[in-house]
């Protein structure tokens, strides 16, 4: 199907786009807050923009979709102007790596989850959470 856009529309169109939280995301904190834990969506003063963080605690948490972050099982480049796909896919790769070194660095806790191990077991990632809180919080004598 034929874009009915112009090319320099359709780039407009797409640039107004923000990232939301995706339902994603929302289920990942939704179950997290009725456990007790305590965070923060998409903090701006934070490098990245980490989709959960608890700064308290050091702990930033991101959600990667299959697509968007290049996912060796999942991810599909689309047949249609595969370099730029493939370009942007790499780069947001990249950016995911710096942004992990930024926080190790930092003495941050890094918790990257791909879209498809919270969908196969929700359970077990929420537990990975909470486990990681539960030792930042030992760490700082808070328990």
């Amino acid at each position: 199907m034929a874009d009915t856009l112009t090319k320099e529309a359709r780039s407009r169109n797409m640039s107004a786009i923000r990232s939301t939280r995706t339902k994603l995301e929302n289920r990942v904190a939704k179950e997290l807050w009725k456990r007790g834990y305590r965070f923060q969506h998409n903090v701006r003063d934070l490098f990245g923009k980490p989709d959960l963080s608890m700064k308290k605690w050091k702990i930033a948490v991101f959600i990667d979709s299959c697509f968007w972050h290049g996912c060796e099982l999942h991810a599909q480049v689309p047949a249609a102007n595969q370099e730029f796909w493939l370009k942007k896919i790499a780069r947001n790769k990249e950016r995911d790596l710096n942004v992990t070194q930024y926080y190790q660095d930092a003495g941050w806790t890094v918790l990257r989850y791909w879209e498809h191990d919270i969908k196969k077991d929700f359970e077990r990632v929420i537990e990975m959470i909470g486990e990681h809180v539960y030792l930042a919080k030992k760490e700082k004598g808070s328990l």
